[in-house]
């Protein structure tokens, strides 16, 4: 009986150990299993991670370069020289200091990314206004340069054809001019001696010599002015000294003349002769050579001389 209580009560200790070292066996499975999950779970996480982490990576790249294509495009669109140049320099600067930000942004998040792709929306929008901007502008200006040259090429002709119209204005006015002149010709000069009676004899003796009678003829001209005409007449003698009145006279542009005397005549037209008297007066000719200009105002029309013995 007592043997038998031995059994049972050894068989009751090695089913105790047997239970116990079950439920051991259990929760070492169990518990490797949880820890397993658990250390799935972290690197699946971790994966998961990484991937978001590549794909924010990638996509933040991808901004970059897209505003770096837009940065090349803004610098295309300022070499048009346009009124928009400015405006464009400014919005370029947004570009590159949007650039600057991203690089500067470490693992951004997805609303990081969907923020910056919207500004990179809206800038390639602002440009792709300002482009067609552009093309109306320089559609204006081909129109204006167009309309400019057009004009330049009228005005280049009626410019020709004024010039043509004032030269030939000059033209007429240097041939009326020329025609209007009078022609003086037929220049004389004789030395007189006057007698008790009055009347008067030529002579070529000096001391004989009471005065010189200086004559010419001024030729028809219908289309010369008619009315009064003055002309000047210079008596030089061997020392070159200017008889007579001696007076000066000017005529602007720097030009005068000293005349011995005037002579005056009524023209109309016609050819006339006209002459004029220079005395002696209290001064005795002397013997040599005299030398008489004719002027009409300042310019010469003639000359002849006179020897007296």
């Amino acid at each position: 009986m007592m043997k038998k209580n031995y059994t049972n009560e050894w068989i009751r200790a090695l089913l105790a150990i047997f239970f116990i070292f079950g439920i051991g066996a259990t929760f070492y499975i169990f518990s490797k299993e949880l820890k397993d999950e658990a250390d799935k779970a972290e690197a699946s996480n971790k994966k998961v991670k990484l991937v978001n982490n590549n794909k924010e990576s990638i996509a933040q790249k991808s901004i970059l370069d897209s505003l770096n294509v837009l940065k090349l495009e803004y610098d295309v669109a300022i070499l048009e020289k346009t009124a928009l140049s400015e405006q464009l320099a400014f919005e370029k600067k947004n570009v590159e200091n949007l650039m600057e930000i991203i690089k500067a942004s470490k693992n951004p998040s997805d609303t990081q990314i969907q923020i910056y792709r919207k500004q990179l929306s809206d800038m390639q929008t602002a440009l792709a206004s300002k482009v067609v901007e552009i093309k109306n502008l320089k559609s204006q200006n081909k129109s204006l340069l167009t309309e400019i040259e057009t004009q330049n090429v009228v005005m280049y002709k009626q410019k020709a054809e004024n010039d043509t119209l004032i030269l030939k204005q000059k033209k007429l006015e240097s041939t009326i001019k020329d025609a209007s002149k009078l022609v003086l010709n037929n220049f004389k000069v004789i030395a007189l001696r006057e007698k008790k009676s009055g009347k008067e004899q030529e002579t070529d003796r000096a001391k004989s010599t009471n005065k010189l009678k200086i004559s010419f003829s001024v030729n028809g001209n219908t289309v010369a002015k008619t009315g009064k005409k003055v002309f000047y007449i210079q008596v030089l003698d061997q020392k070159n000294t200017v008889l007579g009145e001696n007076k000066l006279i000017e005529f602007g542009s720097d030009k005068a003349l000293v005349y011995s005397f005037i002579v005056a005549a009524d023209f109309q037209g016609k050819a006339l002769n006209v002459y004029g008297i220079l005395n002696s007066d209290e001064n005795q000719f002397k013997k040599g050579t005299y030398f008489v200009n004719f002027f009409d105002k300042q310019e010469i029309m003639g000359s002849t001389s006179i020897t007296l013995e």
